[in-house]
């Protein structure tokens, strides 16, 4: 017993090792800085997101705010493309009641897709479309409330997380033991098989990764052969917040952009 309780530990030792090594190459942080959504009334979506889901407001600006590490930013889109079938499908939260939440959406002007259901070795969940057209699965983990992870369509699930580590590293894993996937800081990243449309446009715009070097990430990025779509250039926000971006495509039509943060 001791001995595989040792071995166990190595693997796992292994496996942390190995995922630290894989972004420390990569240059990037091993989280998601941020998830752009579309809506109407970014400032309105922001509320709703704060009210029903629990989001900080920030300083940064009245148009995001904050789950955990991760920036949930709203452009502007007067009629944006919902997001149910396009390479990034939907994002989860997680709650501590999940009826509870989903009535509440829906009172709120949100789409229920059906009543929650129990999974076998996962946990409680439903779907609910927000009333700007973002897909959202709603579980029920007390391990992990907030934002709780980002779902992906494409023709080949592991070639998309394989094509996601290579690029921006993370930590490779099984969700709850069960689902394939990578987790940055505390986020998972998971893929299904399926037809999919490129993201920009929809509902789910972009997602955002955070290099330590934006110019550094991007020239590695070029020598392996990822289609830069923006150069990195400097941008300031109407508070007085600078960074420097750029904005990359990725696999299956997914728009990414790049951020570094001052």
């Amino acid at each position: 017993m001791r001995l595989v309780l040792r071995v166990m530990a190595a693997s796992a030792l292994l496996v942390m090792a190995y995922a630290t090594q894989v972004s420390a190459q990569t240059g990037f942080r091993n989280m998601f800085d941020h998830l752009h959504l579309a809506a109407p009334d970014p400032i309105k979506a922001a509320e709703w997101y704060r009210k029903n889901l629990g989001g900080q407001p920030m300083t940064e600006g009245t148009d995001r705010l904050m789950f955990g590490e991760t920036r949930i930013i709203f452009q502007r889109n007067e009629k944006p493309t919902p997001s149910a079938g396009s390479v990034v499908d939907h994002i989860g939260f997680s709650v501590k009641d999940v009826d509870a939440a989903m009535k509440a959406m829906e009172a709120d002007g949100a789409k229920i897709e059906g009543p929650a259901r129990e999974v076998a070795g996962l946990f409680k969940l439903g779907f609910v479309v927000d009333p700007f057209g973002t897909r959202l699965e709603i579980v029920q983990d007390p391990a992990k409330l907030g934002l709780h992870h980002v779902h992906l369509r494409g023709a080949d699930p592991n070639a998309s997380l394989a094509w996601y580590v290579d690029k921006f590293g993370g930590t490779v894993g099984k969700m709850k033991d069960r689902l394939d996937g990578i987790n940055y800081g505390g986020v998972w990243l998971l893929a299904t098989k399926g037809e999919a449309t490129p993201s920009a446009g929809h509902a789910i715009d972009h997602i955002g990764f955070r290099p330590l070097n934006v110019d550094n990430a991007v020239a590695t990025l070029k020598t392996k052969n990822v289609k830069v779509t923006t150069e990195p250039r400097p941008l300031t926000l109407p508070s007085g917040v600078s960074m420097r971006l750029a904005f990359i495509e990725g696999i299956d039509g997914v728009r990414i952009e790049l951020v570094q943060r001052n």
